[in-house]
């Protein structure tokens, strides 16, 4: 994933919410697909979604923002501090 020199990335998330089961489909290095079990309601989906991608790369959820589509299926979501982060890791 390609970070800018503060650390933070931007990636598109289309959102299927109401689904059988929860599922993260990454289709390119910056695209995602979430099928989500929560329905869209007084922001369940949106917390669903950001508790599958913290866990997805690692991050506390307090480090994902969504900045555009809260109320849309697609989502930018901004992922701070990746590089600290993956420093971490190692």
């Amino acid at each position: 994933m390609k970070s800018d020199k503060n650390g933070q990335q931007i990636i598109t998330v289309r959102v299927q919410p109401k689904s059988r089961q929860q599922q993260l489909i990454q289709i390119s290095e910056t695209e995602f697909k979430a099928r989500l079990i929560s329905a869209p309601d007084k922001g369940k989906a949106n917390a669903e979604l950001l508790a599958i991608l913290a866990d997805y790369f690692g991050l506390a959820p307090s480090r994902l923002r969504i900045i555009r589509g809260e109320t849309s299926r697609t989502k930018l979501i901004e992922i701070k501090n990746t590089k600290r982060s993956e420093k971490m890791n190692r």
